[in-house]
This record gives structure tokens, C-alpha cells and sequence, in this order.
């Protein structure tokens, strides 16, 4: 099982499967959380 994390607000993305325990994080602009957030300010 694998897991992707937003590299800005570190919350979960999205869940994979796979052979090992991993985490990826992923770089950009942000998830939908970071968006939202962005979007109240």
C-alpha cells in the first residue's frame, strides 16, 4: 500500500496499492485542501 501526500499541507491524496509500505509526496500546486484554502484568504 502506498500513499500520496500533498508536499505543502502534508494531508493524504490519494491511496495505491502496491508490495511495500510507501510514501510519496507529491510537488506542485497544491491539492484541492491548498486550493481551498488559498481561496478563503
Amino acid at each position: 500500500m502506498g500513499i500520496i501526500i500533498c508536499q505543502s499541507c502534508n494531508k493524504t491524496i490519494d491511496v495505491f496499492e502496491g508490495e511495500k509500505v510507501t510514501k510519496l509526496y507529491a510537488k506542485g500546486n497544491g491539492c484541492t485542501h491548498c486550493k481551498q484554502t488559498e481561496q478563503k484568504k
